[in-house]
């Protein structure tokens, strides 16, 4: 009976040692069943653009939005501009076919706030992206990231895909209404994948 018993619990054991094995080897397949699964899910999209001079001005370069993890960081570069301050925006539309870039509307405002500065309590436009400075060798660039911007998501209060991209000849004062008293449209861009 003795030798039964050891025998009966020698098999028991080895049951469960492998069904300990097999526990962990499922485990392991699913964590990484979830980390392939974050990997597609967590996946970069760009756009890159070709700002193109507007009122008789010579300011060109470029435009780059990439989207990662639900950020949308926007990387402007631009050159031809007069040295000092200048702001930049989104507008509601991505046609630069006039001379003067007001093709492209008024600034992207799908919430109907206040034109004011980014992320001021008062309201600020989903396109008020600020002021940023020109050299002496009027080359100038600014960086912007925000959870507030998708990308071909069509949120109609995030999607910035089909707006455009203005720089203007002056500074944004964030408080004149609706456009910050910036001045004319010195350079355009349409975002379009």
């Amino acid at each position: 009976m003795k030798k039964t018993s050891i025998i009966f619990l020698a098999i028991l054991m080895g049951f469960t040692v492998g069904c300990k094995e097999v526990k962990k080897e499922t485990e392991q397949k699913t964590t990484e069943s979830a980390t392939a699964k974050e990997a597609v899910t967590a996946k970069v999209e760009v756009i890159k653009i070709e700002l193109e001079p507007k009122s008789d001005s010579n300011v060109s370069g470029t435009v780059t939005f990439t989207q990662e993890n639900g950020v949308v960081t926007m990387v402007a570069e631009m050159e031809g501009l007069t040295e000092g301050v200048h702001a930049i925006h989104i507008h509601e539309k991505a046609d630069c076919s006039s001379p003067d870039g007001k093709s492209t509307g008024g600034h992207w405002n799908p919430t109907l706030q206040p034109h004011g500065k980014w992320g001021a309590t008062t309201g600020y436009h989903k396109g008020d992206i600020g002021n940023f400075t020109a050299d002496a060798s009027g080359k100038g660039s600014i960086t912007f990231s925000t959870d507030e911007w998708c990308m071909g998501c069509g949120d109609e209060t995030k999607d910035i895909v089909g707006k455009g991209v203005i720089v203007h000849v002056g500074t944004d004062d964030f408080t004149t209404q609706p456009t910050g008293d910036a001045g004319g449209r010195i350079s355009c861009a349409g975002i379009i994948k």
